[in-house]
């Protein structure tokens, strides 16, 4: 597989290692398939490549967390996720503690932090209650709201597609999206593996385009557990 390896200048303002990102307006996340978790449903540590248009890589991500949460919480999982560029070091560290999905609890819906480098906090990306489609708030290091990210009513999840919208706080214009991929019947079927694609402004801020990676990944959970939930839902009905 290609990768993007070129060294960038700094840029004033922009935390380091995410230079490149100032020259995308769109990435795709790749969710690797584990081989154990595909046979016998045992959950790993998820793992990512982050590409670019061309399909080189532009980061990995490793998701860290024990194996009793991953095993007990499933979808609903805190984290780390590390993401590193091509030479191993790492430039993004999305946070997120254990929470609850379910819109029945507006007390403990999701919420992430997003840091770059490590240690220093970029932004934030927080769930609103709603009772039919999922609702997330972007926001800056002050945790001031900067963008909204709107998902499709619940019925989604037999879609093949997703598109969550990037929005203005207004919601009046649209900038990007977060969009779900399908990767064939059988991957769909016996794997939790998905693809994401990213599209965003080419002049947004390049810390809030490092908060929409990690948007991303809490996406990526949400997708999951809606899964889930629908699963466990035909069985109950047809058992």
């Amino acid at each position: 597989m290609d990768m993007y390896a070129v060294p960038n200048p700094e840029i004033p303002e922009c935390p380091p290692g995410l230079e490149y990102l100032t020259q995308v307006d769109q990435l795709l996340i790749k969710q690797k398939v584990e081989l154990v978790e595909a046979l016998v449903g045992f959950e790993s540590n998820n793992k990512y490549e982050v590409r670019n248009s061309l399909g080189q890589n532009v980061f990995y991500a490793v998701e860290e967390n024990d194996c009793l949460s991953r095993q007990c919480c499933g979808p609903m999982r805190s984290f780390n996720i590390h993401v590193l560029d091509n030479f191993g070091q790492e430039v993004i560290t999305v946070t997120r503690p254990l929470k609850c999905m379910a819109c029945c609890f507006p007390c403990c819906l999701q919420e992430l932090e997003v840091q770059s480098p490590p240690g220093n906090t970029v932004g934030y990306v927080k769930q609103q209650w709603h009772p039919f489609s999922p609702k997330f708030i972007v926001a800056n290091e002050h945790s001031e709201p900067v963008l909204k990210i709107n998902g499709p009513f619940c019925g989604w999840s037999c879609l093949p597609d997703v598109d969550f919208e990037i929005l203005t706080m207004d919601e009046v214009s649209k900038i990007g999206k977060i969009s779900k991929q399908w990767t064939g019947l059988l991957r769909e079927m016996f794997t939790d593996s998905d693809n994401f694609g990213i599209q965003f402004p080419m002049d947004l801020d390049v810390k809030m385009k490092a908060v929409m990676i990690g948007a991303c990944f809490l996406i990526v959970s949400e997708v999951k557990l809606l899964f889930f939930l629908t699963s466990t839902q035909k069985f109950n009905n047809s058992s």
